[in-house]
């Protein structure tokens, strides 16, 4: 299903997207995670994704958001972004879940040509908990998430936020 926000931005509902756990995860840490992707089917590779976090020993999932359609940021010359945000609860501390991440997103493909390049799959660490910390590879909460839309409008639609 397709509902059109404004002139920019759509959301879409899909099996999984959103969803709410019903089952309480015994997993310390509370992460939001944001996903998104521009290149091929993304909605049906979120899909793929929500079922390759699910089987994973180091992640429960507990909620995520609809999907947002909106378009690119920075480089503007590509495709639309598909966007959602993924609520989870992990055993691994940041940066070992940034490791984790990133072995997910070569796993789906993911080039990194350019800053802001089109991509298969892209997965961000909006929110680990309250942690606030900044090194070379890692800054919590990700320093752009309360600009752009690809965050906030997905965020409005959670509910244990």
């Amino acid at each position: 299903m397709l509902k059109k926000l404004n002139d920019k931005n759509s959301l879409i509902v899909q099996k999984n997207y959103p969803y709410l756990s019903l089952i309480k995860s015994t997993k310390p840490h509370r992460v939001t995670l944001g996903i998104g992707g521009n290149i091929g089917d993304v909605p049906r590779r979120f899909n793929h994704l929500f079922y390759y976090l699910k089987r994973s020993p180091f992640i429960d999932i507990v909620e995520t958001s609809p999907i947002l359609k909106n378009p690119p940021f920075g480089y503007l010359e590509q495709d639309d972004f598909h966007n959602a945000l993924i609520i989870v609860k992990t055993c691994l501390k940041p940066k070992a879940l940034l490791r984790y991440i990133l072995s997910i997103e070569k796993i789906f493909s993911r080039k990194r040509s350019f800053q802001d390049a089109p991509r298969t799959l892209d997965i961000d660490m909006i929110f680990y908990e309250d942690v606030k910390m900044s090194s070379e590879r890692l800054t919590l909460p990700h320093p752009s998430w309360h600009k752009r839309d690809s965050v906030l409008i997905p965020l409005s639609y959670i509910q244990n936020w």
